[in-house]
């Protein structure tokens, strides 16, 4: 069994997350910054551990349940932040290379999902559940076009039993050199 890191591990790292996680949010009006906590797990794969809130839907009245719009705006910033705290960290290729300056500029225009998958296997409540983000494999294309692919798997839980999971692949379009 490979050994795994989980990050961070003192109270100023709390806190650098805490600013990472503002600023990573910081496009988000302030009603759909949904993401509360995110601890990463560094093992054979890059895991995202997180919670979430949803006091009000952003966009349409109160359905009682999680549903799939909210299961996007969930995953996205999971994504957003993941790659955030890779280049930060220099914990995975090619974020490494990175700079916060690099990730900063491409959050936005070039992290886009290519293919998206979700199933939702028991209702659940979005006033507050929990959440995994797995980079499951990454791949670099160079070229006259380069890309990052990035396959990732998720799920998301509540404390009633409520179940929903998916798979989505990431592209990142205009990577920056490797250094």
């Amino acid at each position: 069994m490979t050994s795994q890191q989980t990050l961070p591990a003192d109270l100023s790292s709390l806190e650098a997350d805490k600013l990472l996680l503002d600023r990573v949010l910081e496009p988000y009006k302030t009603n759909c910054r949904y993401l509360k906590t995110a601890r990463v797990e560094q093992g054979d794969c890059l895991t995202l551990h997180a919670t979430f809130e949803i006091p009000e839907s952003c966009y349409i009245a109160a359905t009682g349940h999680f549903n799939s719009v909210e299961f996007n705006i969930c995953y996205n910033q999971m994504a957003y932040y993941l790659i955030a705290k890779a280049a930060q960290e220099s914990l995975i290729e090619p974020f490494d290379s990175w700079t916060m300056a690099d990730y900063w500029q491409r959050q936005l225009p070039n992290v886009l999902i290519a293919d998206f998958q979700s199933k939702f296997r028991r209702p659940m409540q979005g006033a507050a559940f929990s959440g995994t983000l797995t980079f499951s494999k990454i791949t670099q294309r160079s070229g006259d076009r380069p890309l990052v692919i990035i396959e990732t798997v998720c799920g998301y839980s509540d404390g009633a039993g409520g179940h929903a999971d998916g798979a989505v692949k990431l592209v990142i379009t205009n990577p920056p050199s490797p250094r």
